[in-house]
């Protein structure tokens, strides 16, 4: 119940909604300004080479290190061998360096967020700022050797940072942000028609339902090929996208998709879209399972 009050409250909070109107479409500009070497450097931090979100992955760097801080730092209580503390120091900057990493992905993936998302993705991020710099206040009193201030600096710190995770494990499971949205049905395990043939004109999409699921058909360059119907960043329909270079781009967040077999040539997608064979049969197209799902 406590925890349900809390996040109603942040849900509530309208200045969240406020700065991230303004900060979003700066992220965006910044990415968009470095041109193709910006779309890289986008594309590294979404993960989109990694077959899945990098954000997560990094989290683990921070949040392993200051835990493990934490119990070493237990250990110089109890035991008062100074050698626990030097090596929670050095946690805690590996903690730190970690952090650098985490925010950059997770701003990376928030640029694209809306409502009620980015609002806890927005809280989320302070939190982890603030986690951040009550860590380096622990480094600072450490230096100055006030170990016992230390200690109790970065165990405040370990309190907010958890309190992020939480907000974090909220946007995943609740949210649904860095999952893959794409319906991964496997699809009629024979060939079954699904259009006639003469509907699908050369550059031009249909999408079609297959036991339920969507379906992308598209004609380019003398080739048909069929792909799910919903990205799977954030369940965009595709069919109201482009169709170029080999290419289906979502109309929502600009994913681009290869047609010969759903991989993903530009994100903020990480995950590939499910594909299909193809082939016209007496005047209709008619799909199957690709032999790689079934």
């Amino acid at each position: 119940m406590a925890t349900s009050a809390v996040m109603t409250a942040v849900e509530q909070q309208q200045w969240l909604e406020t700065v991230s109107a303004k900060v979003q479409p700066a992220i965006t500009h910044t990415f968009a300004a470095g041109g193709p070497l910006g779309r890289q450097l986008k594309n590294f931090l979404h993960g989109t080479w990694l077959g899945h979100p990098l954000h997560p992955v990094v989290t683990d760097i921070p949040l392993g290190a200051w835990t493990t801080a934490l119990v070493l730092d237990g250990l110089e209580g109890a035991t008062g061998r100074t050698e626990f503390g030097r090596s929670a120091k050095t946690a805690i900057k590996v903690g730190l360096i970690g952090a650098v990493g985490a925010a950059l992905t997770g701003v990376t993936d928030w640029q694209y967020t809306e409502q009620r998302a980015r609002r806890l993705g927005l809280m989320h991020g302070l939190l982890n700022t603030v986690a951040a710099a009550l860590y380096t206040t622990s480094l600072v009193q450490r230096h100055r050797q006030h170990r016992s201030a230390g200690r109790w600096w970065a165990c405040l710190g370990f309190v907010v940072a958890s309190g992020a995770a939480y907000l974090g494990g909220d946007l995943v499971y609740g949210e649904r942000i860095g999952v893959d949205h794409a319906a991964r049905e496997p699809g009629p395990g024979t060939f079954t028609p699904v259009l006639a043939a003469h509907e699908l004109a050369e550059g031009q999409m249909r999408q079609v339902e297959v036991e339920g699921t969507p379906i992308l058909l598209a004609r380019h360059q003398g080739h048909l090929y069929a792909l799910g119907g919903t990205c799977s960043h954030f369940g965009g329909p595709l069919v109201e996208g482009t169709l170029a270079e080999g290419m289906v781009c979502c109309p929502w967040h600009g994913s681009c998709f290869a047609l010969a077999d759903g991989r993903v040539v530009d994100g903020p997608a990480t995950y590939p879209q499910p594909r299909f064979e193809t082939r016209i049969q007496h005047g209709q197209i008619e799909i199957r399972a690709h032999r790689d799902r079934t």
